[in-house]
């Protein structure tokens, strides 16, 4: 593991990542320490870039985004500069809510959010085909999510955080 971190750390992470909401009194209290010295844990882990960001979570379905994609993407000619051209075009879209390099038959897995099917197909053939790299897109509609997390196993990295 690049980053040294103890179990105290482990068990800030995993409170933080379940509530980033919580006080900083509150993680202190939770892991038995003092605030001064759980900020100083926080900060030091925001420094060297184990915490990224600290965001909310919103409820897609109640905003009326509930339609989501998983699209497989391969490209015409999956060369260095065809791939950072795609990945750079993709990320100016905000339908786009993930995307990653992936191994196999495809070169892109993206997960798509949007409105409805309609507004999928319009994003589909207006947006993502309007980039001129690709040779095929599959697309997979999302009929129910029955696991959506953004919290990291920890529980991997420290046997002091309690597995969920």
């Amino acid at each position: 593991m690049p980053e040294q971190i103890d179990g105290i750390d482990a068990k800030i992470l995993h409170l933080i990542q379940d509530n980033a909401a919580l006080s900083v009194a509150d993680i202190a209290d939770k892991v038995g320490l003092s605030s001064s010295p759980c900020w100083r844990r926080i900060k030091r882990m925001e420094e060297i870039g184990i915490i990224k960001h600290r965001v909310t979570i919103l409820d897609r379905e109640k905003l009326g985004l509930d339609f989501e994609v998983f699209v497989a993407v391969k490209l015409a000619l999956p060369n260095r500069v065809n791939m950072e051209r795609f990945e750079k075009a993709v990320n100016q879209m905000p339908e786009v809510v993930q995307c990653a390099v992936v191994t196999g038959a495809v070169d892109f897995m993206l997960r798509i959010v949007t409105k409805d099917m309609h507004a999928y197909d319009d994003f589909l053939r207006e947006v993502l085909l309007g980039i001129d790299l690709i040779s095929d897109v599959q697309s997979r509609i999302v009929l129910r999510q029955s696991k959506d997390t953004s919290s990291l196993p920890l529980n991997l990295i420290s046997n002091l955080v309690p597995r969920h």
